[in-house]
């Protein structure tokens, strides 16, 4: 049996030692300890509030530790930064509680016997000086992004944006919820969602969407295993929006793990024609699976899938492909905090990915028919320029333009970037391309 603190301890050094991600290790801990509804909601608040600050965190801890952190034991390093999180970001942690719960870590898992001692003189320390703390004068350590990304960022969007967005990334985002409206309407799952406890907000400008907050266990909840909802970010709704599947059509969904935009295309069609969803892992496959049957969607098949390999049975077949494509993910920073952290070198490579996987997929589209592009990032080398050179190779698409509810302006040039500071939503590109009609 673990606590909140010492799951998300084992979360910083996994992510740290072992470069896992923070979310998958987190949920695995978290049932591994048997955390109820509030540790888990701790743990995870703890694990994502250091990752989100961390560099920020190492800055005024820099200043009072005599060690230098990275010479520290990783556990150690990682009691520092929970402990520094709760004094400095949480207003519900008292003081003593966050220091001597640290100092017990210490103690537990750290191999030098005088890791504890240090960690409560320097964690006291913070506290002291807490008010007195300088403030870092770059934004890089200000919000805990790496230089390369900040100057990304800035070079597209200018300072005062960019800071926006970067305080945006460190946010936490409600959980987003699509209505299944083949089994129930959005007045009668919020009224039933509010009646467990949990809090509902009809989103602003997406129809059939609803924003949720201290929800426990989404999978424990009578509606989610009923399939009356199931959990999708607003962008990429709206992507599938934007594509406009109807009754009756056959569409292929080439990248689809974990599903969202098959159930999305399924709904919209009425679950009448057919969304074949495919992944290139046969485990993702079985979650797809599992997720249309507890929708109750028949009108979806699932296969195992390269969308680099060729497949000839596919040939001009389908009135829409859906092709989002494995990019760098730094859209949804705010719900995997580490990302930001990961070596930037193999991004490099992506954009051929993604051309290959688009240049492929597009032989599938019927000859007026719709191929969908979509990234969860927010560089321009795997979007706007991914898409323009798509174009400039294959004569026979064009960007379409279409109109989507929301705060949105552009979507004349069949090219829409969401911004999680502008919009509310993960950082998402979209662009629809129509094949001409023979």
């Amino acid at each position: 049996m673990g606590t909140a603190r010492s799951v998300a301890l084992d979360a910083l050094t996994a992510c740290e030692k072992q470069g896992a991600w923070s979310d998958g290790y987190l949920k695995r801990a978290i049932k591994a300890a048997e955390l109820d509804g509030r540790d888990a909601a701790l743990a995870t608040r703890l694990c994502f509030g250091v990752l989100q600050n961390r560099m920020l965190l190492d800055f005024h801890l820099s200043r009072l530790c005599a060690t230098r952190l990275e010479k520290l034991e990783a556990p150690v390093r990682n009691v520092l930064r929970l402990g520094a999180y709760q004094l400095l970001c949480l207003d519900r942690v008292p003081d003593h509680a966050a220091v001597s719960e640290a100092v017990s870590l210490a103690r537990r898992r750290a191999k030098n016997p005088r890791a504890a001692g240090l960690v409560n003189g320097v964690l006291r320390s913070l506290a002291r000086q807490r008010d007195a703390l300088p403030s870092p004068p770059d934004l890089a350590t200000r919000y805990s992004h790496p230089q390369w990304l900040v100057d990304e960022f800035t070079r597209r969007l200018g300072g005062e944006e960019a800071e926006a967005l970067l305080a945006a990334d460190n946010g936490e985002p409600p959980t987003c919820a699509q209505v299944n409206t083949l089994k129930t309407t959005a007045e009668a799952l919020a009224a039933a969602l509010q009646g467990r406890g949990v809090e509902v907000q009809p989103h602003p400008w997406l129809p059939d969407c609803l924003l949720l907050r201290h929800t426990g266990s989404l999978e424990g909840l009578e509606e989610f295993q009923q399939g009356h909802f199931y959990i999708q970010d607003a962008a990429a709704r709206l992507a599938v929006l934007a594509a406009g599947p109807r009754p009756g059509w056959k569409v292929l969904d080439a990248c689809a793990a974990p599903g969202g935009k098959s159930f999305a295309a399924a709904v919209a069609m009425g679950d009448r024609g057919e969304v074949v969803s495919c992944d290139i892992h046969p485990h993702k496959e079985k979650l797809i699976r599992a997720g249309a049957a507890r929708l109750g969607l028949t009108c979806i098949r699932t296969e195992v899938l390269d969308g680099k390999a060729y497949k000839e049975e596919f040939l001009n077949s389908f009135d829409l492909v859906i092709a989002d494509v494995p990019c760098s993910g730094l859209g949804i920073i705010r719900k995997k905090p580490d990302i930001r952290y990961k070596d930037p070198g193999p991004l490099e490579n992506l954009p051929r990915v993604q051309r290959a996987i688009l240049d492929n997929t597009a032989r599938y589209v019927k000859p007026g028919g719709v191929l969908l592009y979509a990234t969860c990032t927010l560089l321009e080398r795997e979007n706007e320029d991914v898409v323009r050179g798509f174009l400039d190779r294959h004569a026979d698409f064009t960007l379409e333009e279409f109109q989507v509810p929301g705060p949105f302006a552009g979507t004349d040039m069949g090219m829409l970037t969401c911004w999680p500071h502008r919009h509310g939503t993960d950082g998402f590109f979209f662009a629809k391309l129509r094949r001409n009609a023979l």
